[in-house]
This record gives structure tokens, sequence and C-alpha cells, in this order.
């Protein structure tokens, strides 16, 4: 939302992009965590640590997907972070100063939950026993990893697709809001009323 409403080329692609990044990011962590689930019906990570040692493959992919989420250059969460601050700081630096303490904040929070599940010792005896990933988990998983490195090193692939009609949603928004500044505020509701009905 803060690259939207920033209202320009920068803010408003990487939002779209982050939305695309979204169903790639969070999608893998969610299956990530229906893994671990399915093998010990927890999701608290106090119950976990060290799982590293066991589940090498399950550790490299979760890894992958964590520095997805926190937006590290050479995967797609960065294209769109970067893109979204760029734009909310043209708009106005308050905005961006916040939305660049957020993301730090996130990065902070998902590296330690990935430092509490997959370092230290095993605490849990059941953790000694866990499977790491089968075959059909891994033919599910690759697609997404290949998916955040694609998104992440050619963005242009996405962004060539999105540029006209992003250059007509913001020309078409700028033009109405230039409209309502010519108007009496009542001139503004009747024609947005108009509007309204018109649909």
């Amino acid at each position: 939302m803060l690259g939207m409403f920033a209202f320009n080329m920068q803010g408003v692609e990487g939002s779209v992009y982050q939305m695309l990044n979204h169903g790639i990011s969070t999608g893998s962590l969610f299956l990530i965590v229906g893994i671990i689930y399915e093998r010990r019906h927890t999701r608290m990570i106090a119950d976990f640590g060290g799982l590293s040692r066991v589940m090498p493959i399950y550790a490299a992919i979760f890894m992958i997907v964590t520095l997805s989420s926190i937006g590290l250059p050479g995967t797609n969460g960065f294209v769109g972070e970067f893109l979204i601050l760029l734009g909310a700081f043209k708009a106005r630096t308050l905005y961006g100063v916040l939305g660049a303490t957020g993301v730090v904040l996130g990065a902070a929070y998902m590296l330690w939950m990935f430092q509490r599940v997959m370092f230290g010792e095993i605490k849990n005896p059941e953790n000694l026993k866990l499977q790491d990933l089968n075959i059909r988990e891994i033919a599910y998983m690759v697609p997404m990893i290949v998916m955040i490195f694609v998104m992440g090193i050619y963005p242009k692939l996405f962004f060539q697709k999105m540029d006209v009609t992003v250059e007509h949603f913001l020309k078409d928004v700028r033009t109405k809001y230039e409209a309502t500044l010519d108007q009496t505020p009542s001139q503004a509701i009747l024609a947005n009323e108009f509007r309204l009905d018109q649909r």
C-alpha cells in the first residue's frame, strides 16, 4: 500500500511486483511450515532447534525462502521492496524512513526465527528422528525456488508487461485529481456521485 499510494512509477510498479512476490515467498513459507507440521504436528518455534543437522535439504530451501522474504539482493523480494521504498522516498521522505524501518525489523525477526529453528543443539529427542525432504516435497519446492531467482535476477521480464498499464493508471489518477482541484467542494461531490451512478 505504501508503494501504491506514492503515486509514482517506482512505487506503483514496486507495489504490483511485491504482490507477485508475496504469492511466491509467502506461499513457499506456508509450504515449508506444512512440511514440518506434517512431521511434528506443532508450529511452536520452541519445539524445534538444530533441524539443519537432520534436515539439511529442508534447511537450505528454508534459508532461500527466508532470504527472499527479507529482500536479499538477487531474490524477488529485493526488487519489489527497493522500488517501493524508492517511490516512497520520492513522494515523502518520512514515509520512506518508516517503510525502511519496517523492512529492517521484519528482516531481524525472520533471521531470528530461522536461527532458533535451524541452529543450536537438538534438545527435543523427537527432532532427531525427523526425515529430510522426500522427492515429492522437493518437486513442489523447486519451482518456487526457481521463480524466486528468476524474478530477482530478471525483473525486466515482468516490468515490460506492466509499464504501459502503470503509466495509464498514473495518468488517469493525475487527470482526475487535477480536475477536482478546479472544482468547488460541492461540484466535486456531485461529480463523484455522477461517476458512481454511471457505474
